[in-house]
């Protein structure tokens, strides 16, 4: 499985291998030793370089650590290929926040409309089912918000990146 870490601003490249002892940091192997020594505590051996690693704060939906590593504080967000591909899709927008306007992700036809104008939704409620590729997508609203403005009817076709759906 491959990652992406943003640790402090820099962009590290993770590959765990099929085993759970192997790994590559940018394409350079490495075999760390790490122990557990308490709640949130361990202890790395890499390279011939002893760290003491605390988790201060985690944020499992936003896939977001703080770590104190020797006493120095790192701020870490790990991307795993899922996210990755929904980055690249422009569907990478955080959960918990009020909506954007909808975007189609892709060419496809609009199925179906599952909301009106002037509806309030919720993080997460189906939008606008579109199929794209012989495949139906749900595209579900990214945050909370109201409905304002409708721009496209059942069975018309859309390109990538066409407002299908503008909130208030």
């Amino acid at each position: 499985m491959i990652y992406k870490a943003l640790v402090n601003g820099k962009t590290v490249k993770l590959e765990k291998g099929s085993d759970s002892d192997s790994w590559k940091i940018d394409g350079k192997a490495i075999q760390p030793d790490i122990i557990r020594l308490k709640e949130e505590s361990y202890h790395l051996i890499l390279d011939n370089q002893s760290y003491r690693i605390e988790i201060l704060k985690k944020d499992q939906k936003a896939k977001t650590i703080t770590l104190s590593i020797n006493g120095t504080i790192h701020d870490v967000q790990i991307k795993d290929q899922y996210d990755e591909l929904l980055s690249r899709l422009g569907m990478d927008t955080p959960a918990a926040h009020k909506a954007n306007d909808l975007k189609a992700p892709m060419p496809g036809l609009v199925v179906t409309i599952h909301v009106t104008e002037g509806q309030q939704v919720l993080s997460g409620e189906p939008l606008i089912t579109l199929e794209a590729m012989k495949m139906e997508n749900v595209l579900k609203a990214s945050g909370e918000g109201i409905v304002g403005k409708i721009k496209v009817n059942p069975q018309q076709a859309v390109e990538k990146n066409e407002v299908l759906i503008q909130f208030q």
